[in-house]
C-alpha cells in the first residue's frame, strides 16, 4: 500500500491519514490517523480540554475516500473535491494520543462524481459516521 502522501494532494498540517491498512481500489478501504496531541488546532479546541473537532473527523474520512478514488485508473491526474456531507453524526469525543480508525465504502462512483459512506472509531467505539458526496475535477 502506498503512503497517503504519495497519493493524496494534502500535506501537513492538513494531512489527516497516517496509513491505509487495507483497500480494494475503487470500492473500500481502512486506515487510521494517530493523534499525537501536538496538532496545532488542539490548543484552541478547547483550552484545558483538547478535543478533535468533528469536522476534522469527517475530513479524515473524506481523505481516505479520496485515496480510494485516486487508485481507480479513470481518475489518474484528477482531484476529488467535497461535494457534500450528509447524515454526519458525532458519537464520541476524540482526545490527544488516541488513534482514529477509519473505514470508507464507495456506494456510487461515476466518471465525474461519487458517494461513499464512512466511519471513524476509537478502540472499536464509533466516533463519527457520515455520507460523503464528491466531484472529480482536473488537478492543477
Amino acid at each position: 500500500m502506498r503512503p497517503p502522501a504519495e497519493v493524496l494532494p494534502h500535506r501537513p498540517p492538513f494531512l489527516f491519514l497516517d496509513e491505509v491498512t487495507s483497500m480494494v481500489a475503487g470500492e473500500r478501504a481502512e486506515g487510521y490517523w494517530q493523534l499525537t496531541g501536538d496538532e496545532p488546532f488542539l490548543a484552541g479546541h478547547f483550552p484545558g480540554r483538547p478535543t478533535l473537532p468533528g469536522v476534522l473527523m469527517a475530513e479524515a474520512i473524506a481523505q481516505l475516500g479520496a485515496y480510494i478514488v485516486l487508485h481507480d485508473e479513470r481518475f489518474a491526474g484528477k482531484l476529488p473535491l467535497f461535494g457534500g456531507l450528509d447524515s454526519a453524526r458525532f458519537r464520541r469525543q476524540v482526545n490527544p494520543g488516541e488513534r482514529l480508525d477509519l473505514e470508507v465504502e464507495m456506494t456510487r462512483l461515476s466518471a465525474r462524481a461519487g458517494r461513499g459512506a464512512g466511519r471513524a472509531s476509537v478502540d472499536g467505539e464509533l466516533a463519527c459516521s457520515c455520507e460523503l458526496l464528491f466531484v472529480v475535477v482536473d488537478a492543477g
